[in-house]
């Protein structure tokens, strides 16, 4: 019996050793440069996408001897086994597919950009459907804020004594030191099912959501502003309610120690918003997606935008024109490339970043509000896959935006009594933040409305907080295989 039980315990143990996922690494033969964003297919509509160092994770959910299709454009596709890779130590070679051409240009005539884009419009609708869908995705947000400049000043401080507005002094001297010498970044990933009706008209189910962030780092304009004002009631009356008067905007609720301590409590349940996680995912499928006055659609406007074909290669055996673009009009901001298959007229890719000078939202009341806004950068890249009932549907968005800020504010604490004490400060708040979204479409199928209508949208989701990397959170589930950056997050000396 003895025995047996042994022989169980060998066998699970085994078993657990083997089930493990699988992480590769993409380089091209010749330049041993990394090939970041190519398709993994697992199957025939699912898989994975290579990070920007050329990095993938297959789970360990695939079999052994399952067949991965690995496509890149411009590269020959490689078909590989999880024993194959294991036999190449973990790097993929992928070569260019020049050779594939030789024949497609003696038989094809020199295309013409204007039918090409036109085709593209016209064909649009029934390359991409995208009503009725239901996705399963992974989703992760990378948040950077840099500060270049941070100032608190007190300006008034009646009844409070010089000792005190000594500490006060200092806790915000320490505030300022600790932010301006900070990296500030946090990432969320998510993982569930979002159902789509119309382009308007989606659905979220969040299976599982984590928050990786150093708490002490957290330093949003809101944030900084909370923790001046916390420390300026440390120094207070703690027994007295207060108004907060900030900017133009005052606030008639007054300001107790016992609301404070309330608020801390609730500011601790660790939830998101489904509607706010829905929000964010909907806005990254709007750069995927063909309709009316749409970023794709704007794109694809010859009045706006002027084309180039700059070179023709195969992508999965089909003949892809490249194609860049840039602005024609003022108000048209974007350039980049366009992979269009000669099959279809679908495109397959697309990049897109601000053209020089070109700039997004913009606020300048500096002088008058104290107040400067600017977005000044917004770039990426969709790849689509086709789907067995021909149309082609994202699988993997990636968008980068940013934007520059200014704010001065004042910040006056005031006594509800009939002596009105005061304690006030002006802090300047300056630099520019970053915000890196990623959205991976694991598989995708067609839905019904009766099914749609089936589904009932969680209003909170727990997440569970990170403050170190964990390459175990996530099991054996398909993810976006993460970047070197955040798999050192939380590690000594980061």
């Amino acid at each position: 019996m003895k025995h047996r039980l042994l022989f169980i315990i060998l066998v699970i143990g085994i078993k657990s050793v083997v089930a493990q996922n699988i992480t590769a690494k993409l380089i091209d033969k010749s330049s041993k440069a990394p090939i970041p964003f190519a398709t993994i297919k697992t199957g025939e509509y699912s898989g994975v996408i290579s990070n920007e160092e050329g990095y993938f994770t297959i789970s360990a959910d695939v079999q052994e001897n399952t067949p991965l299709l690995i496509s890149f454009m411009g590269y020959g596709s490689k078909s590989l086994t999880i024993a194959n890779i294991k036999a190449l130590n973990y790097v993929i070679e992928l070569e260019p597919a020049v050779n594939q051409l030789d024949e497609v240009y003696l038989s094809n005539k020199k295309p013409n950009i204007d039918s090409i884009i036109a085709r593209v419009k016209r064909h649009a609708p029934k390359n991409y459907n995208t009503d009725l869908r239901q996705y399963d995705i992974f989703r992760r947000v990378a948040d950077y804020v840099d500060f270049e400049n941070l100032n608190f000043e007190i300006d008034k401080a009646s009844q409070v004594k010089k000792q005190q507005l000594e500490k006060v002094n200092t806790d915000l001297q320490a505030l300022t030191n600790a932010i301006m010498n900070s990296k500030t970044v946090q990432y969320v990933d998510f993982k569930g099912t979002l159902y789509t009706q119309t382009k308007d008209s989606t659905k979220l189910i969040v299976n599982k959501a984590t928050k990786l962030l150093d708490h002490t780092k957290d330093f949003s304009i809101d944030n900084v502003q909370e923790r001046a004002k916390n420390i300026m009631l440390r120094y207070l009356d703690t027994t007295k309610t207060y108004k907060v008067k900030t900017g133009l905007f005052k606030i008639e609720d007054s300001l107790s120690f016992a609301e404070m301590k309330k608020e801390e409590q609730e500011a601790k349940k660790e939830e998101f918003d489904v509607n706010q996680l829905k929000g964010g995912t909907k806005r990254l499928l709007r750069f995927s997606r063909f309709y009316d006055n749409s970023f794709l659609m704007t794109i694809l406007n010859p009045r706006l935008y002027d084309y180039v074909i700059d070179d023709i290669t195969v992508y999965n055996q089909q003949l892809t024109y490249i194609i860049s673009y840039q602005p024609k009009k003022g108000k048209a901001k974007y350039s980049g490339k366009l992979y269009v298959s000669d099959d279809d007229y679908a495109i397959t890719k697309i990049t897109y970043s601000y053209f020089e000078n070109r700039h997004g939202s913009k606020l300048n009341l500096k002088f008058l509000l104290g107040v400067k806004y600017e977005e000044n950068l917004s770039s990426g890249l969709v790849l689509y896959q086709k789907q067995s009932d021909s149309t082609y549907q994202p699988k993997y968005i990636n968008h980068e935006s940013g934007s520059y800020f200014y704010v001065s504010r004042d910040l006056t604490l005031i006594e509800n009594s009939k002596d009105r004490f005061k304690l006030s400060t002006d802090f300047t708040i300056e630099g520019s933040n970053r915000s890196k979204e990623e959205l991976l479409i694991t598989t995708t199928k067609a839905t019904t409305l009766n099914d749609y209508n089936k589904v009932t949208q969680q209003k909170k989701i727990p997440y569970q907080t990170l403050t170190k990397f964990d390459n175990t959170i996530w099991g054996s589930e398909e993810t976006l295989e993460p970047l070197q950056e955040m798999k050192a997050f939380g590690s000594e000396g980061n």
